[in-house]
């Protein structure tokens, strides 16, 4: 039953990177398991290729620098940094179990006795080494070069996710900005507005009720304007921290334009896209540790075999000789007999490990899958949205025109300008919001296509350091 154990995850997961690498490609020979169905193709695609540095495709100067910065300075980042120099240790350390160990000692002291005292110095070499009769070590030590890959596979999620926020965070900035510039405009127009009721209120063709609503409208204006100052201070000080700053720094010149959205990137094949993102390699690395772990839990309940040798030299100064020597080599073998299935335990704990990243592999296939087609649907959605605004704002435009003419002659009620007024300063804002948000879908489908990217490590002073070497994914 036991010898039984150690085959039976190896060819599931092998199956599985086969369903996941090679599904819509034509590249498979035979019916193979997967833990989702992978789609053929997306919904809809762009045409443009998708930059490494996807962030330049949207033609921002200071969005660009701004990522670069928070590239080599964001501590969360670095923190990722930190885990992937462990697990590179880690796989160092495990690996070291391929190779003996060596033992140097020595030894000095003085011996008394009835008939007299000497002194004695030694000195020895011991080596040890454990032969890998079933691959425990060897599936200890994949485990640990995978973890090292994975870790290496979160940093480049950690970059990707950075330069999100800060897209994300600089765009809403930018449009905060723009808010303010617009609200200042609109409360010219509403002072111009205010100066028409006084007027009309002079030559009794207003009433008092009329000059107070206008009044209280540029007041509610100016709250309005108030709290998008707290937003963009609150929006600064994210930004900041984003990019490694202490909060309260300027963090770039100030901008009140929105660049144009940019044409969408092509998205390729779902297969291709799993080949790419990091998230989803990070979680077959994840996975293949769990098949390997459960390896060497298997291989360790059969018997170890390890061998050791050992030299020694000494000086005994009550000897006849002096110096004498001792060298030795022997073999041992360990074979557990009875653990209180503590072994048997471990085993399907491990197993228990597996199927919970296989799942979790799983989860990241359809996240993958999702978070493209969810970022196709509201652009789309968004660009009908904004048609919509735009003809909307054109036609309300054109009614405050009249709503005035015809309240300046007296024909129409204070009521229907201030409606029509608000209605077109409402359409502005909301059109604002909306040309912030398809920027903010595409910086999301940016994000859910990129992958194939490597940030530079940086040193504690933020200059790129040498690459370290990393383990060979077998």
């Amino acid at each position: 039953m036991m010898a039984s154990r150690a085959p039976t995850v190896r060819p599931f997961v092998a199956a599985v990177a086969a369903a996941t690498l090679l599904a819509g490609c034509g590249a498979t020979s035979g019916p193979v398991r997967a833990p989702v169905e992978i789609p053929e193709r997306f919904s809809e695609s762009g045409e443009g290729a998708l930059p490494e540095r996807w962030w330049t495709l949207f033609g921002d100067a200071q969005l660009t620098a701004l990522i670069d910065e928070a590239l080599a300075a964001n501590l969360d980042l670095r923190v990722v940094w930190d885990r992937l120099r462990q697990a590179e240790a880690t796989a160092r350390k495990a690996g070291a179990d391929f190779y003996p160990t060596v033992d140097a000692s020595a030894g000095l002291g003085y011996a008394f006795a009835s008939s007299g005292g000497g002194l004695d110095l030694g000195a020895g070499l011991a080596a040890g080494y454990e032969v890998d009769l079933w691959g425990r070590v060897r599936s200890t030590a994949d485990a640990a070069r995978l973890d090292a890959l994975a870790a290496r596979d979160a940093v480049d999620v950690a970059a990707i996710t950075v330069a999100a926020q800060v897209a994300t965070a600089w765009f809403q900035l930018v449009e905060q900005r723009a808010q303010l510039e617009l609200l200042d405009r609109q409360l010219e127009r509403n002072r111009q507005v205010l100066e028409l009721v006084r007027l009309r209120f002079a030559i009794g063709q207003a009433g008092a009720a009329d000059l107070l609503r206008q009044q209280q409208v540029i007041e509610s204006a100016r709250g309005d304007r108030a709290r998008l100052d707290a937003s963009v201070g609150t929006l600064e000080l994210g930004l900041a921290v984003l990019l490694g700053r202490t909060p309260g720094s300027p963090v770039a010149e100030p901008v009140a334009e929105l660049v144009e959205p940019p044409a969408l990137p092509a998205t390729g094949l779902p297969a291709e896209l799993l080949r790419r993102r990091p998230d989803v390699r990070q979680a077959w690395h994840a996975l293949l540790a769990a098949d390997r772990r459960v390896a060497a839990a298997v291989a360790d309940r059969y018997p170890r075999l390890s061998l050791a040798a050992r030299a020694d030299v000494g000086y005994d100064a009550r000897a006849d000789f002096g110096v004498g020597w001792l060298a030795s080599l022997a073999a041992n073998l360990l074979a557990p007999l009875f653990d209180g299935w503590k072994r048997e335990a471990e085993v399907e704990r491990t197993e228990a490990v597996a199927s919970a990243a296989l799942h979790a592999y799983g989860i990241e296939l359809l996240g993958a899958f999702a978070e493209v087609e969810e970022a196709l649907v509201r652009i789309r959605t968004q660009e009908e949205l904004l048609e919509g605004l735009e003809q909307q704002l054109a036609l309300a435009r054109t009614t405050v025109e009249q709503a005035r003419a015809s309240y300046a002659r007296g024909s129409v009620s204070y009521l229907q300008v201030l409606e029509a007024v608000q209605t077109e300063q409402t359409l502005e804002r909301t059109q604002l919001t909306a040309r912030r948000e398809i920027l903010q879908y595409v910086v999301a489908l940016c994000r859910a296509l990129a992958g194939g990217w490597t940030p530079e490590p940086v040193d504690e002073e933020g200059d790129a350091a040498p690459a370290a070497p990393q383990p060979e994914d077998r």
